[in-house]
């Protein structure tokens, strides 16, 4: 995909420079990397230990670099090695210790680091004796997966039974990974390391808790609901892992919190999907760095620091995109297994910002609370728990409920109004509710292996020709809840130029003031301009993160009068009128001309 293209053209440019010949070995035509002048010489060939080997026999290379073409190239790491052609970075012995259960365990112990529970298995009656000891749910998934391919969450012998006999149809070469599941806060590391130094220039929080792939999950940067001690605690344990991996350029590190406690669940020394989003928000050229690190350079001699980067100021998130309208039959329920295309990038002051402007750019268009909107929710028996709180959440907004009849009955013994509406196999009430326009937002979790998944890809499929967001993970839910709240519009929310990011928050001042019950916040521009006032006026009216107020004035010069007064509205609207603002502006003016 383009996330690790962009990995690879960075590396073939700094290598190009260092005075290489460089060749590059590709299967995807579709890539920028597979343009004719980007490397030196271009082989688009399948990546294949047959088909690779091959060409490196013809073109006897001194290093072999296969951290930046994801998990297909790093499968590779071990065949080329043995071949007798070293691998520039890290090693094939420290991928292997990465991705091996029993030596990776052994070096968690060693650094005192926790990781959830999990054993290997190669057999049914194996895997049933290990779910026997670790207890459900568990994480079935076979090891060095390619994009969580055959990674499945199980709930009860009978998943186990299922994902397994999947998993060894295919025939398999390395033992199948057991976990216990853990619904904590994933959170995603990725950090450059040169075998003495390490930097790190961006922690991320998802959105969704663990259980879905970190493709398919919102990255949030940066961390948003991490204290001080997790993020001291996440530095010390990357530097460890890092360094008793053996660690010779980029890794990603996938951690999880839970109860108070910080969890590894893997280590991928190479390139990650969100090398080029960190990069672009945090104006620090991983690739670049990486590669130089590889040839052999240290960070301090690159100039850069160690440890972890400054903030900037902003938040950013990565939303993932999805083709789901190209394919009629696909199962849409997000989980381990990686199903999205492609990301986003939304960049705003808070959170919410940047992820209205990502979810938008990713084809989900928030319902703004002034809207009648109408929420359809269908849950899994243990989800009840959880939908009690996200529908109070959205009957808070206004918004008319839906529900199918578990759910429902969930939600109204909370005395939340609800309609009942009768499954899809009973009838075709649901079809004829979104027929109807009443329904803007569908939120469904429901059964994976049973039939009824075939009842939700025909309700995802006429969703989606209807331009109804279909979402399959509460927290994702809660997140659009929460930008519907923040009252961002297209209108009102700033635009980012990538290629001139400040580099600090500024220092604005104001005041507030009222008249007649209307306050108002006063931004004085006659010397200090604003960019984006509306987006501006958003975020200071709101009442529990901002000043609160009913809305927002710009005092300006004029050419005709002391001042020129422009009034926003809450939502970042221009106002028509405003007598008590004027009164409050020239009590403002007033004040000035006496001081």
């Amino acid at each position: 995909g383009i996330e690790f293209d962009y990995s690879a053209v960075h590396c073939v440019n700094v290598l190009k420079n260092a005075g290489y010949d460089v060749v590059l070995i590709n299967n995807n035509p579709e890539t920028d990397s597979t343009d004719f002048d980007t490397a030196d010489r271009l082989y688009f060939e399948p990546l294949t230990p047959e088909d690779v080997l091959s060409i490196l026999a013809m073109e006897q290379p001194v290093g072999v670099v296969t951290a930046f073409g994801g998990q297909t190239a790093i499968r590779l790491a071990r065949v080329i090695e043995e071949a007798g052609y070293p691998l520039l970075g890290s090693d094939a012995d420290s991928i292997d210790l990465a991705e091996d259960r029993e030596r990776f365990d052994a070096l968690l112990e060693s650094c005192g680091i926790s990781r959830p529970l999990g054993c290997t298995v190669n057999t049914l009656d194996e895997a049933k004796a290990a779910v026997a000891q670790l207890g459900f749910p568990v994480l079935v998934r076979p090891s060095y997966v390619l994009g969580g391919q055959n990674m499945n969450i199980a709930f009860d012998e009978s998943d186990v039974a299922a994902f397994m006999q999947t998993i060894l149809a295919g025939g398999i070469d390395n033992p199948v990974l057991i976990d216990q599941y853990i619904k904590g806060t994933e959170i995603e590391v990725d950090a450059i390391c040169d075998g003495t130094d390490i930097l790190i220039p961006g922690i991320m929080e998802h959105i969704e808790r663990a259980g879905v792939h970190s493709g398919d999950s919102i990255a949030v940067y940066p961390p948003y609901n991490l204290s001080d001690k997790f993020l001291r605690r996440i530095c010390e344990v990357s530097e460890k892992l890092a360094l008793a991996l053996g660690t010779k350029g980029l890794v990603n590190i996938q951690y999880l919190i839970y109860n108070d406690e910080l969890y590894v669940i893997e280590v991928n020394p190479r390139a990650s999907r969100t090398i080029p989003y960190i990069s672009k928000v945090t104006n620090v050229p991983m690739v670049d760095l990486a590669a130089h690190v590889m040839l052999g350079e240290r960070l301090k001699d690159l100039g850069c620091g160690t440890g972890l980067c400054s903030v900037p100021p902003y938040y950013a998130v990565k939303v993932p995109v999805f083709s789901f309208e190209k394919l009629s039959d696909a199962n849409t329920i997000l989980g381990p297994e990686m199903k999205s295309t492609g990301e986003v990038l939304g960049i705003g002051k808070d959170v919410s910002e940047a992820l209205f402007k990502g979810l938008t750019a990713a084809g989900t268009h928030p319902a703004s609370p002034d809207e009648s909107a109408g929420v359809l929710l269908s849950v899994a028996e243990y989800d009840y728990p959880e939908i009690i709180s996200l529908a109070r959440r959205f009957h808070d907004l206004h918004c008319s409920l839906y529900a199918t009849e578990g759910t429902a009955e969930t939600i109204a013994r909370l005395g939340i109004p609800v309609r009942t509406v009768a499954g899809i196999r009973e009838s075709d009430h649901i079809f004829d509710l979104l027929n109807s326009g009443k329904i803007q937002v569908i939120v469904y979790t429901g059964a994976l292996l049973d039939d009824t998944v075939q009842d939700y890809i025909a309700l995802h499929r006429h969703a989606l020709g209807l331009g109804i967001p279909c979402l399959t993970s509460l927290d994702t839910a809660g997140a659009l809840a929460d930008i519907m709240l923040s009252r961002y519009t297209e209108r009102n929310t700033e635009l980012v130029d990538l290629n001139n990011m400040r580099k600090e928050r500024q220092r604005l001042r104001f005041v507030k003031m009222q008249a007649s019950g209307n306050d108002y916040i006063l931004v004085d521009c006659r010397k200090h301009p604003v960019t984006c006032p509306e987006s501006l006026c958003v975020r200071l009216c709101e009442q529990h993160f901002g000043a609160g107020a009913e809305g927002m004035v710009l005092i300006e010069t004029s050419d005709r009068a002391d001042a020129r007064m422009v009034l926003f509205n809450r939502d970042g609207t221009e106002g028509g009128t405003g007598g008590n603002a004027i009164r409050c502006v020239a009590k403002y003016l007033c004040d000035q001309l006496a001081d």
